[in-house]
Parts: structure tokens; sequence; C-alpha cells
């Protein structure tokens, strides 16, 4: 907002603006956070997930950036999963000999069951449908140890009341103006989806969806980034348009979304074998 089956792409110089997803196109840019709720909800995440010493493995960890935080947190290992080699190629370049990327799918990542303690993903969920959730979480559950948890960064629709027809109304716009299905759900249907598939809700937090906002920009990318952002857009019809029409449908309907962040935890082997 990596790369999965259905997955946001990372950019590649083949593919036209036109019709490439919209975190691609941002990316393209220059913009290096792409998350809904901004650095500040990954930093508040990572925090919450309490990483020190931790065995870390990271869904789609596209250009690097929270495995970067992650290793400065004096992490124990870091593993990056991503099904695009050019984005594994790159995010091993950036971890460099402090961790390993594989070229795998999130659903089905071929690694050992319970072999760490935190399993992370941002902005990649949110681009799945049911099925595809589903797969993704019941994967990071059988690679956690019990009592690890799995820290999530999505889309969220708010509030949990949202009427029906609005937040289809929105994700079909969404889906129109950045060329992905995207499928934010409500915190409930986020947590609900966690919970079916084993885990405790430990902690939920939220930034606003800000992720085309001048002041959300500055604090993310700082005075060079926003710099170079504004530099490629200039430069860049299609792209300038295809940015103005995204920040447009953001503005629209930026009452009904947010950044939503959540640490759910699997339960301890001790908690499971008193309530087998």
């Amino acid at each position: 907002m990596g790369t999965n089956k259905n997955e946001p792409c990372l950019p590649q110089n083949d593919r036209s603006t036109h019709v490439a997803a919209g975190h691609w196109v941002l990316a393209r840019a220059g913009k290096r956070v792409l998350r809904p709720g901004g650095l500040k909800l990954t930093n508040r995440l990572l925090v919450a997930a309490d990483l020190s010493g931790k065995k870390v493995l990271e869904f789609a960890p596209g250009l690097g950036r929270t495995a970067m935080l992650m290793l400065e947190q004096g992490i124990a290992s870091y593993t990056g999963v991503d099904q695009d080699p050019d984005a594994v190629a790159r995010v091993q370049a950036v971890v460099g000999p402090r961790g390993t990327v594989v070229n795998a799918n999130a659903q089905d990542t071929g690694l050992e069951s319970e072999s760490v303690q935190v399993v992370v993903g941002e902005a990649m969920l949110t681009m799945q449908g049911d099925k595809g959730k589903r797969g993704i979480i019941a994967e990071a559950f059988r690679l956690l140890k019990p009592g690890g948890c799995y820290a999530i960064h999505e889309l969220g629709l708010t509030p949990d009341s949202i009427d029906a027809a609005l937040a289809d109304q929105l994700r079909q716009r969404l889906a129109r103006t950045i060329r992905v299905n995207a499928r934010p759900l409500t915190c409930s249907e986020w947590c609900g989806l966690l919970e079916q598939a084993g885990f405790c809700i430990e902690w939920v937090g939220y930034e606003p969806m800000a992720l085309l906002s001048p002041r959300r920009n500055l604090a993310d990318e700082g005075i060079v980034g926003v710099a170079r952002i504004m530099r490629n857009v200039a430069r860049d019809k299609e792209l300038r348009r295809r940015i103005l029409d995204m920040r447009a449908t953001f503005n629209e309907y930026r009452d009904s979304l947010t950044g939503i962040a959540i640490v759910a935890r699997k339960p301890a082997a001790n908690l499971e074998a008193k309530e087998s």
C-alpha cells in the first residue's frame, strides 16, 4: 500500500501509470511510506508488539522501510516473505546480513511451523478477498510459536456501524480509483477474522487515513522526500492525474476511512492444554 497473489506489486518500469495499482503509482512518484495510518501508526504497532529479542517474520515487506525499523529495535532475527522476486532482492539489499528474505506466497510460505515469535503484515490483507485474508491469517497462526503475536496495519472502515450501502459504495470507488479490489473492514470485522483463526485481540490502534495529505507526507517522508515527490509529480502528467484522483477519493470518504493496527496473540501452550 509487498506482494503476493493479488497483493500490491512494487514499481516496474514496464507498467503503464494509467492502469497501474495505486500503491505502484505512489511508489513511482517517490513515496516510501505506503501505510494507511502512516509511519506514526507503524511505530505504535511495533511498540505494542514488543519486538526486542524476538524472531520476527514480515509478510510482503515492500520497500523494506518497516524491516529497517524492526532491525533497529534489537530483534533476534528477521525473515521477509514476498512473492515478487524484485521485492525480495530489494529488501534483502536493505537488511543485508542481518536478515533473510524468501520468495514465497504469504498463504503458503513453506516455512517451519511455530518458528517465529512475531509476524508483521502491513497494507496487504486489505488487498485480499475474504478467502485470501483467511488464508494469510491462518498461515500467520501456523508460523507463530504459542504465545506469539500477529501485528497488522491495514485500511479500516469507520464507525463499526457504517451503513452497508455506504461501505459497498466506498469499496467500489476505491477499486476504480486505485485499480485494486481493496476490501477494507470495520474494526469488529478485522478482529472477528483474527479471532475466528484462533487469535486473541490484545491491542488496537488508529490514526487518520491521510496518505496524501501534506502534513502526513511531511511527517512520513521528510522535506527531501516531499520535494522528490513534488518534482516527480510535476514532470509526469499521468502520474499527477492518478494521484489527484486518489486524493479526491480519500478526501471524499475521509470520515469513513481510518488506518487501523491490531496486535493479536496466539494462545500460549498451557492455555491450549487447559482448554483441551
